[in-house]
This record gives structure tokens, sequence and C-alpha cells, in this order.
């Protein structure tokens, strides 16, 4: 039996996700954001040639299975990587980024499963200042990006797909068989990228926090949280610190923009929750009362917006989806 399955992670800058010198780069059009990717890939190629994400890594395997067992199988697919097109008042230049030689660990194999590991990525096209402990305490150099996918066939025509390690920065999502958004890298660390040594190019890869990827509707209300009428305030909580008690009272909304954070019930752990989460509507729909405690298990920064920043209908069906989720059904 023959089984085929791929999956894809895409790699964009979000406006949140640029703090310090850097963001003046930006905010003068010298380099650009990205609007958040789509729920469903359709174009990646049409979407690279429009400078909408900054790099993607695209893992495809097959396997023959007999009697359980793998018995042939390969992989292919690699880093798409393209330009970046920036602005300086009315005169633009597009830069291309480099790729660097995609990196595939020896199959795994074990009974009725085969797994594959492949890393992509590339160096960005433009350098950005990066600050050095020692004379010249400076240096102009475009830093590397990439993650490391993990695709396991199963025997049964099963397939599961891992983001089992990332550069720090910047915004890492995953893209299932069906092309459908699944997973997220909880954090996009701008600092740590910037001091970044270690890469799998010198075998060492990075650890990255992973998160089941948030429901259309709340990519919808982040949306109207964000560019909307009044801005929310964006907080910054460091890692262990509290968000909000289970039981404290409660009048507002909260988008979860980097980081990842603990939602604990009568002091059990039901999840943890990744940037695109948004959280604490259930205070707002049922007396005012927060029914979680809600703890920064990353450094997170976070939106807070008031009850009425969003219509109540969707308030509903946010809170019936995340109790069908919470409760497994």
């Amino acid at each position: 039996m023959r089984i085929e399955s791929h999956a894809t992670s895409l790699s964009w800058i979000p406006s949140e996700a640029v703090k310090g010198y850097t963001r003046t780069m930006f905010a003068a059009g010298i380099s650009h954001y990205d609007s958040p990717p789509p729920d469903v890939l359709d174009d990646l190629e049409g979407m690279r040639d429009a400078d909408a994400y900054r790099f993607a890594n695209r893992i495809h395997a097959w396997a023959e299975f007999s009697g359980g067992r793998p018995v042939d199988y390969g992989v292919e697919g690699g880093v798409v990587i393209g330009s970046t097109t920036v602005r300086l008042g009315r005169l633009g230049a597009t830069f291309a980024a480099v790729p660097l030689p995609d990196l595939r660990a020896p199959a795994e194999t074990g009974d009725g499963w085969v797994r594959f590991t492949q890393t992509a990525g590339g160096r960005t096209a433009l350098p950005f200042p990066r600050t050095l402990a020692r004379a010249p305490f400076v240096r102009w150099q475009a830093p590397l990006v990439w993650t490391t996918l993990s695709l396991t066939l199963h025997a049964d025509g099963r397939s599961a797909v891992g983001l089992v390690g990332a550069s720090p920065f910047p915004r890492h999502w995953v893209y299932d068989s069906a092309d459908r958004l699944c997973l997220k890298a909880g954090v996009a660390d701008f600092k740590a990228w910037a001091g970044q040594i270690a890469t799998p190019w010198g075998a060492e890869d990075s650890p990255v926090v992973v998160t089941a990827a948030e429901t259309a509707l709340e990519r919808e209300l982040s949306t109207r949280l964000m560019h909307g009428g009044a801005r929310p305030v964006v907080r910054e909580l460091r890692q262990g610190e509290v968000l909000v008690r289970q039981g404290d009272p409660g009048d507002s909304l909260f988008l979860l923009l980097d980081g990842v954070v603990s939602v604990d019930v009568g002091g059990g752990v039901l999840a943890e929750l990744g940037p695109g989460a948004v959280l604490g509507e259930r205070a707002l729909l049922e007396g005012g009362s927060r029914t979680a405690t809600l703890t920064a298990v990353t450094p997170v920064r976070v939106a807070e917006a008031p009850a009425d920043a969003i219509d109540r209908s969707f308030l509903v069906r946010l809170a019936e989806g995340h109790r069908r989720e919470r409760s497994g059904l």
C-alpha cells in the first residue's frame, strides 16, 4: 500500500513582533510587515511572487507498506524563498534572499510508520544592524531563518506533521496535508534572533514552543480588535506572571499577540494557547467573573480591549467553540 502526504511551514513578519530600533525601518517603509497568511494555502508560488511571506518549507513524502512495515519510501521538497521589496520615498528596490541547502535527517522507521525530518531556510534579503560584544560593536548582516518539519506516514493512511525546530524569528505557521493551518510557533523573539549564533547548518537547531492554531472565528475577531475603532491596550507579561485569576472580576477581552499562556481551572491546566487566541469572553457573558487563571508560560504580549469592542453574538460563538475544544468534544 502506498501512502503520500505533504506539509508546509510559512514564515512571515507580523507588525506586533518587531520592537526596538529596527521598528523604525518598518515605520519608514524601508522594510514591510506581512498580512496574516490565509487559513488554507492555495497558491504558494503566487504568494511568494507577491512578497506575501518571507520563506516556506515544503515537504512531500511517500512510503510503500507491506504487512504494516515500510519497504520503500522517499521524500522531496525544500525551501521556497523569494525577494523583499523596500521603498525610500517614491523609489523602490527588490533584493533576493539567499536559500541554504536543505537538510534531511535519515528517515526513521517503526512498526507501521516512517518519519521524515527536513530543515529549510536561508539568509534574509536585507541586512540590519546587529550588536556585538566587542569592537566594532555593530555589524550589518542578514540573519538566517529556518524551520525544521517532521512528517510521519502511517500504514493505515494517516499522516502527522510536527514543527520540531525553528529560528526564533519571524512568525512560523504550519499547514497540514489538506493545506489547512494546524500549528503555530508560540513565540517570535526578535531579540534572540538578532543575536542568533547556532543554526542547523552548524549542527545545532533551536527549540520551538508549538501551539495549536486558533479557530477561524478567533482570526476574524483578532482583525476586528486590532483594526477596529479604538485601539486596544498592549501589555507585556514576564514568564510566570498571571494575566487574570479565576474568580476575579473582569470586563475586558484579550488577544494574545505573542507567547504562550496556560489555562488553569480549579488548579488543573486545561490547555496552553498561543498567538491569535482570544480569551476572556466568558467573564463578559456570564456575570463578570473570570472562569480561569491565565498564566504566561513564556514572555507574552497581549492586547486588552473593552467589552464593547466586539459584538455580543461573536462572543457567544467564541465561548461555545472554547467549551467544545476544552471538553474534548
